[in-house]
This record gives C-alpha cells, structure tokens and sequence, in this order.
C-alpha cells in the first residue's frame, strides 16, 4: 500500500472538464470524512467516483462505529482518504483488514509531518488545506498517469478559483481583527483561530479535554467561566456539532454577558455544501460576530 498524505476540499465546478469517462474506467476513491471528500470530489472530476463514509453532521467521527457496508466501500477503493491522527482509527483499521493491490492510502497526518497527539483538525489550517489538496491531486496521478495535467488543472483551479473567496475572507478577518481576544469550545477552532490572527484566550487543555470527551480540570473551568464573565473575550466560538454541560454552560455565561457567539461544526452542514462554501459561511458569521462585539 502506498502511503501518501492528503488533504481535501469543496467541489469544484470545471467548464470545459468533462472527458468521456466511463463507468468502468474511473477510479474509486473513498475519505472517510466528507471534509476531505469534498475536496477530493473537485480535484478528481469526471475521472473518479467519489465516496466519503461520515454525511452525516450528527455524527461523531472520533467515536464512530464502522458497518459491515463501510467496509465493503473502503474495501474496493483505489485511493483511501483518511485523516490520521487518532481521528478515524477505525478507518485504520477497515483498510489494514482488506488491503488491495496499487491502493494509495492518504493520511493527512502523514502528509504534514505531524507527531502523535497532534491537532488532528487540519481542515480548519487553511495551509493545511493546500498541502493536502495538493496531495491528493498527486494521488489521483499517481493511479492515472496518462491525466496527470487534467488533475493539475483541476488542483490550480481549485486553488485559485474555489478557495478564492475563502482565502479573501481569511486575509480580511486578519487584517481588521487580529490579536482580539476570543474564547472557544474545542480544539477544533484552534488551526483557524491561529490562521485568522486571533488571540485565542481559552486554556487549549480545556479546548482538548472537549473534543476528547476526557475529564476538564476545576482550574481550567474556573478560566474559562471567568473570561466569559469579566468579558475578556470579545466573542464566544463553539462547535455546535458538541454541546457538553460544559460548553452549554459557557454560551449561557457569554449570552449573559453580551459576547456574541459564533459557531463551527465538525463536518460539512448543511452536508450537500462543499468544503468552501461550508468554511465561507463560518467565516462570515464569525466576522459578523467580531463586527458586533466591536472588535479590532
């Protein structure tokens, strides 16, 4: 098995791309997470069927329970698409069960180099985002030599075209609002957070123990109700995908207070958004939420 890195993104709509492609000749690329799906979907075009396993904004990808149909999906893919980094073990584990002949197998946390225990977020780092998508282009080339360029094309439209608006959003919230002090739920914000310029205030042990299901310290909840109620933060960012009495707990304190809240999910929702149009959104409300708050 050929293990690469990846990364993915939001559908990309090529005028002029189709190229006759049949069903029989296409490759099968599954990701497990439809973040990285979507990406993957824009980049391969009409020479791949795309597949990603969690839809589903409901669903929980740290503590998924693979199926039996699952399985049987990741089976017959030719390019697997995992995240890595503790997030999707049983992906993992799906794969090394039933490997196939000239399978490349992406872990995004390969492909960046990270150690273990490293934020397994990488969707939300915007560099992130471009090293994987750049990754998984290569991918795709790897198993279709003979349309390499028509993968390039669709990466640099990818880049230049699709992400445009994100980027332009990312560069504006920086420009005008760096260095204000937010608060967040989980460790999921921390890759944008840090991207946008934001002094993230939250104790990041709190933010970890969130997204990990794992117990918070007395000292770390004292923080981050006193930050709400001494308002030294400007706003409130919480994953609205997890809501633990912990985090209701501190969007209670920041309404209270007058913060405003923004909020961010796990996977793409509405789930028929792509990678961009899902992660614009997000940048507008939050934008809107610094606006509010008076910030910058």
């Amino acid at each position: 098995m050929l293990v690469i890195g990846l990364l993915a993104c939001g559908a990309l709509a090529l005028a002029g791309c189709g190229s006759g492609a049949t069903a029989a000749n296409r490759l099968t690329v599954v990701a497990a997470e439809n973040f990285w799906g979507s990406i993957a979907r824009q980049l391969a075009g009409s020479k791949a069927s795309v597949t990603s396993i969690i839809v589903n904004p409901g669903t929980d990808p740290h503590s998924y329970d693979a199926t039996p149909a699952d399985a049987r999906t990741f089976a017959a893919a030719k390019l697997a698409i995992l995240n890595g980094l503790g997030y999707d073990d049983w992906a993992a584990k799906l794969l090394a069960a039933d490997p196939l002949a000239g399978r490349v197998t992406l872990d995004v946390g390969h492909v960046l180099g990270l150690p273990d225990g490293a934020n397994p977020h990488q969707w939300y780092s915007p560099r992130s985002v471009e090293r994987v998508a750049a990754a998984i282009a290569s991918g795709l080339s790897r198993l279709a030599p003979a349309d390499r360029a028509y993968f390039r094309a669709r990466l640099r439209a990818f880049e230049t075209t699709a992400l445009a608006g994100y980027h332009a959003l990312i560069a504006r919230i920086r420009a005008r609002y760096g260095g204000v002090a937010v608060g967040y739920s989980e460790s999921i914000f921390q890759p944008l957070g840090m991207a946008l310029g934001l002094r993230l205030l939250t104790p990041y042990s709190f933010a970890k123990a969130i997204a990990e299901g794992t117990d918070i310290t007395a000292a770390d909840k004292q923080a981050v109700d006193d930050q709400a109620q001494r308002h030294l933060i400007k706003v409130w960012v919480f994953n609205s995908q997890n809501v633990t009495p912990d985090v209701e707990r501190v969007n209670q304190l920041a309404a209270a207070a007058g913060i405003p809240i923004a909020t961010v999910t796990e996977t793409l929702s509405p789930a028929g958004d792509s990678f961009q149009q899902w992660q614009v959104s997000e940048l507008e409300g939050l934008e809107r939420a610094l606006r509010r708050a008076g910030a910058g």
